[in-house]
Formats: C-alpha cells, sequence, structure tokens
C-alpha cells in the first residue's frame, strides 16, 4: 500500500470518527449509552488497525488525530455540536483521551504480537461498554468509587464477558494448553475486573488494556504450576487490603487501588525496581497522615501519577531503545523525598537522614540491576540533585503543595531525570544490548 493510500485512510479514520459521534448524537438514547457507541465504534476499529495498514506509522498518526480531535471537543464552540456523545455524562473523565492513548501504547507494546493488541482492547471494547450498559439498567446493588458509584450487576457483567474474551482471544492466538488457558483467562478476568471496578474519571480506559497487556506480556508462557500462584496471592492481596488499608488512613476503594497498581508495577519490572515505587505508596499516606492536602481524593491521584510515569518512562525506553530503569527510579526516589518532606514539615531535621536512606537503596537496587541497564551510571551526583530538588521545594514552600501536591510534585520529580535521559541519549554512538525487562 502506497503512502499516499495510508494517508488518505488515517485521515478517513478521523473523518468518520466525526461522522460516528454526530450521528450519535441525534439518537434518542441516554448519553452513556451514546458514549458507549463511540467507545464500542472507536474500539472495533481499532482492533483491526494491525491489519489494516503495512507500516505503523499511520497507527501513531491515527492515535495523534484523535488525541487533536478530543481536545477541540472540549472546547465550548465545538462541544455543543459534536462532543455531547462523549462529554454529556455527569462526571469528570479523561476517558476519551485515555482511550486514544491506550491504543496507541498498547499498539507499541505489543510489538506485532496479535494476543497482546487484540485482547486488551477486545476486554475494553466489548465488556467495559456492556458493563456500564447492563450497570446503568439494572444494576441495584451499589458501591462507591471516589465520588460516583458503580454497580455488583454491572462488575459481574464485565467478569462474564472478560472471560469470554479471553478464552476465545487465548484459543485463537496461542498455543497453550486448554488447562492454562482456562487458568490465564480466569486470571486476566479477575484481574481485569479489579482494575475496571476500582477505577475511577475513566481511567479504566488507561489502567485495563495496559494492565493486561503487561499481564500477558509477564505470564502468557507460564506454565500452569506458576500461574496457580499468581493468581492465589493477587487474591489473597486483595482481601488483605480491606482489613490493612484503613489502618493506614485509606478508605477500601483506595486500598484496592494500591493492590492493583502494585500488581501493574511488579508485572512490568523485576522486584527490586519496584522497591521504590512501593515505597512512594508508603510516603503518601504518610504526608496524607501527618500533613494533609487540599484535594478530594489524593490516595487515588498518586496512583494515576504512578501508572502514567512508569507507563511514561517504559514506553520512553522502549522506544529509543536505551533501559529507563535507573531514571525511573530516580523519578519515583524524588517523589518519595517531596512527600516525605511534606510528612516531617515540623521536623525538618531527619530529611537528611532520609535523604542517606534512599541513596543506600538505590545503590542496592543498582547493584541488583543487569549491567545493561547501567550504561548511564553514575547518577549518584543526578541523584543527590534530584532529592535536593524535592526536599528543598516541599520544606520552603509547603503551602505551593497543599492543592495538586501529586501533580506538582510528580512534574518537579521528572525534571532533572528526564533532562539528564534526554542528554546522555544524545550523548551516546548506540544502544546497548536488550535485556529481558524493558524497564
Amino acid at each position: 500500500m502506497s503512502v499516499a493510500a495510508q494517508l488518505l485512510i488515517a485521515f478517513g479514520s478521523v473523518a468518520a470518527l466525526l461522522i460516528v459521534m454526530a450521528q450519535a448524537r441525534r439518537l434518542p438514547v441516554s448519553a452513556e449509552v451514546k458514549r458507549k457507541l463511540v467507545h464500542v465504534g472507536t474500539g472495533l476499529y481499532a482492533m483491526g488497525l494491525p491489519w489494516l495498514f503495512p507500516d505503523r506509522w499511520p497507527v501513531y498518526m491515527i492515535v495523534a488525530l484523535t488525541l487533536v480531535v478530543m481536545v477541540a471537543l472540549r472546547l465550548p464552540q465545538i462541544a455543543g455540536r459534536l462532543g455531547e456523545a462523549v462529554h454529556s455524562v455527569e462526571r469528570r473523565s479523561y476517558g476519551d483521551f485515555l482511550l486514544a492513548i491506550s491504543v496507541g501504547l498498547c499498539f507499541f507494546f505489543a510489538d506485532g504480537e496479535a494476543l497482546f493488541y487484540v485482547l486488551p482492547i477486545a476486554v475494553l471494547t466489548l465488556a467495559d461498554a456492556a458493563a456500564a450498559l447492563a450497570g446503568t439498567t439494572y444494576g441495584t446493588r451499589r458501591f462507591k468509587v471516589e465520588e460516583g458509584v458503580k454497580s455488583v450487576e454491572g462488575t459481574v457483567v464485565f467478569f462474564v464477558i472478560t472471560l469470554l474474551v479471553a478464552l476465545i482471544s487465548l484459543m485463537f492466538l496461542s498455543d497453550l494448553p486448554p488447562l492454562s488457558i482456562l487458568t490465564l483467562a480466569l486470571l486476566v478476568a479477575g484481574f481485569g475486573t479489579l482494575v475496571e471496578a476500582q477505577s475511577w474519571r475513566g481511567y479504566d480506559n488507561l489502567f485495563l488494556p495496559l494492565g493486561l497487556l503487561m499481564l500477558l506480556q509477564g505470564h502468557s508462557t507460564s506454565p500452569l504450576q506458576d500461574l496457580l500462584p499468581i493468581a492465589a496471592v493477587f487474591a489473597l492481596a486483595v482481601l488483605a487490603a480491606r482489613y490493612i488499608g484503613p489502618r493506614f488512613g485509606l478508605s477500601t476503594h483506595a486500598a484496592r487501588v494500591y493492590v492493583v497498581a502494585m500488581f501493574l508495577i511488579l508485572a512490568t519490572v523485576e522486584l527490586q525496581n519496584a522497591i521504590l515505587p512501593a515505597l512512594v505508596l508508603l510516603a503518601h499516606a504518610w504526608a496524607c497522615a501527618r500533613n494533609p492536602g487540599g484535594d478530594d481524593f489524593e490516595a487515588l491521584d498518586i496512583i494515576a501519577a504512578l501508572a502514567l510515569f512508569s507507563f511514561g518512562w517504559l514506553a520512553l525506553g522502549t522506544a529509543l531503545g536505551w533501559n529507563a530503569v535507573q531514571f525511573y527510579g530516580l523519578t519515583a526516589m524524588g517523589l518519595v523525598m517531596g512527600l516525605t518532606t511534606l510528612a516531617l514539615r515540623r521536623a525538618l531535621i531527619w530529611v537528611p537522614v532520609i535523604a542517606l536512606a534512599l541513596i543506600g537503596l538505590r545503590q542496592i537496587v543498582t547493584w541488583l540491576n543487569p549491567p545493561p541497564s547501567l550504561w548511564a551510571e553514575p547518577l549518584l551526583v543526578l541523584a543527590c540533585l534530584c532529592l535536593s530538588l524535592s526536599a528543598l521545594a516541599s520544606a520552603v514552600l509547603p503551602g505551593a503543595f497543599f492543592r495538586h501536591r501529586v501533580l506538582k510534585l510528580t512534574v518537579l520529580s521528572m525534571i532533572l531525570p528526564l533532562g539528564y535521559y534526554a542528554w546522555a541519549v544524545m550523548d551516546q554512538p548506540s544502544p546497548p544490548p536488550a535485556i529481558g525487562e524493558p524497564l
């Protein structure tokens, strides 16, 4: 297929999306049904993208153009005409942006492996829409999620549809034996159901497909004896969160979200590289207890920040071929430092002690990582600068972090690692040899 033909299809795809949205707006159904019709139509089309284009760049172009359209649809002049099919539900949601981003990231991370792309997008497209419609139509038993509610009936429908999608995908797109297919399908359905049930503000459009993709990449070839303990540990962790989370000031919802976040991190990185992200969660809980901020759902915002910079470093390192795990750790370390400084606002004498402990912990993690991931070392000076920046900003301007503290500290923690990473990549002649873990 020629470049011109691929360009024509790419622009035509975005035009078709606008037409679908315009037609959905005229249907005599509720706003939620309109939104889900657009969601399903977009997802079904996205599932065929790997076979529609011989090259990869048109897919990324479609994702970029779709994001531009989503931004435009939030403008008041346009929202009244076309945006109703997406934005007319009565809650704040980023689902439209995150859906487009997830398609691009899943396409990128799947790297041509049909199972890793089709199964997550199919679950997001079919199970998510079925659960939402079943919940709004037949749901009677509700549970609280952030400022909204979800239904038990919708969650059950999501589990059943996800299980069917997983079984069909694994049967046709993998060579696993039947018992392993059943076990993995149950694990996918259970994990996916928990992610969807605990997501908020449309974040399930990001967490669900990428979480399933990471789960499949890590365990799609695992033997049955390895899958069963994973499923058991995950189930026990969910139960433990219900009783342990409130002891740290977390709501039941937030505690379950913490379990999901750590499961995603452990599915993506080696165990030693999950230590600093885990400390981010502990430091945030401590900061909320000792020095509460002014945001309504900080316990959920920290999960969103952790997931976004984790996936961001993973995507950047994979795309450029330069392993980003050390910089990922530096970002987490800076976030821990900023949060602990806010927690120690009346005992700042302990801040240097925390900083030294984090430096020591980073050195241990560095020692445990394989040599190819250490291509940018030594980073001790950069680590000290990251800690100093976060600590000084939090100590000198604590009032600046009363509102939107998670967003501000995350951006602050990303500045130095991202800048140095860009400089180090440009300064190197060629990427080091690939290793097993992308982070």
